[in-house]
């Protein structure tokens, strides 16, 4: 049997905590163990906790990072504790960036964790073409940036085998933080007015745009089309996913914060749930236009109104795009695919293993 790569995988990031970072470093890390021998050092405490997991998680690491061929930081708020671990041990240490790790707004930030660190490290890999490009407008050597994608885990069934809507028309679904890059209270305000009445829109999550999106849904002729259904568990997002009839990403641009992927679409299109979703920022990178989703232009009223009146009228046509989506997730999607382009990228950058473990012997 060859050597396998030895992975140090450090995150401030992860399960039981709840998130979309949490979410993507667990799913990596697992499916990399699969293919690679992997030690995962993780803060499973929350963001409170941080500050504490930054000094551990330092000394644990500079303690073990000799036996290993490379480092992987989970997000780029690691980048210091990278960039340091790198220049005492001289081991290559590597980063997954996602958007917000680029665009943070907070000058210190900028100057420590982008500036200086992120250059220091030895590979960048971008969770979107988007990030790339924000990280080449702070200054940031993106020859050293590689796009890999998120991942997804594939339900053990999808909508064909599962029960579809039970109301009267059609029923849209968004899930997710509610911030105003997410675009919903955009859409209650500019595209549900536009809309027949008897399609409906769930919206699941929570977050400072909540106030917003109430006032919108407030203004509207009849509120009760929209339905806040606040944060939701892992089997009810299931469920959600199984029982509407679209699942809809409006995002609008937002002035320093960004869509870095935008992973809930895959998980909805693995789920055999249709995508309609604004084409912007990583959402473009998620999203294969007429494989497993449909992109709108941002901010685009009509151009939703027009896109969602079109698949109301042909329920073999929304079941069509439900299929041919999980498909192409099933096919190009999975976190074992995701995670072989990782390991390709970290064995280059590590060189051959079986000569650098016959020299730690």
């Amino acid at each position: 049997m060859e050597p396998r790569l030895k992975v140090l995988f450090l995150s401030r990031a992860y399960p039981p905590v709840v998130g979309g970072i949490e979410r993507q470093n667990y799913e990596l890390s697992t499916a990399l163990a699969e293919i690679a021998e992997v030690r995962v050092i993780a803060n499973t405490r929350g963001k409170k906790y941080l500050p504490f997991f930054y000094l551990t998680a330092f000394f644990q690491a500079l303690s073990m990072v000799r036996r290993y061929d490379i480092v992987l930081l989970g997000d780029g708020v690691l980048a210091p504790l990278g960039a340091i671990l790198k220049q005492l041990s001289g081991k290559p240490v590597c980063c997954v960036i996602h958007g917000l790790d680029i665009t943070y707004c907070n000058l210190l930030y900028q100057r420590v964790w982008v500036d200086w660190a992120l250059n220091r490290l030895d590979r960048l890999f971008a969770v979107g073409n988007e990030t790339i490009r924000q990280a080449a407008a702070r200054g940031v050597d993106t020859s050293r940036c590689d796009f890999i994608p998120n991942g997804v885990t594939m339900p053990a069934k999808g909508r064909d085998e599962a029960h579809g809507s039970e109301a009267g028309g059609l029923q849209l679904l968004t899930l997710g933080r509610l911030v105003p890059r997410k675009g919903v209270a955009w859409f209650i305000r500019e595209v549900m007015p536009l809309l027949p009445d008897d399609i409906r829109y769930w919206v699941a999550g929570d977050g400072p745009e909540k106030e917003e999106i109430l006032l919108a849904r407030g203004a509207l002729e009849k509120p009760e089309r929209v339905t806040l259904l606040g944060p939701v568990s892992e089997e009810e997002k299931q469920r959600l996913l199984y029982s509407a009839d679209l699942f809809l990403q409006p995002n609008i641009p937002v002035k320093n914060d960004m869509e870095g992927f935008g992973l809930v679409v895959l998980e909805a299109a693995a789920a055999g749930l249709p995508v309609l979703a604004s084409r912007l920022e990583g959402l473009r990178d998620a999203i294969r236009e007429g494989e497993n989703g449909i992109l709108v232009e941002p901010r685009n009223a009509e151009g939703y109104r027009e896109a969602i009146v079109t698949l109301s009228g042909s329920p073999e046509k929304l079941r069509e795009l439900g299929r041919n989506a999980r498909s192409y997730v099933a096919r190009n999607c999975q976190w074992q695919h995701i995670a072989s382009r990782y390991l390709d990228a970290l064995q280059t950058l590590a060189g051959p293993v079986a000569t650098r473990q016959a020299d730690d012997q």
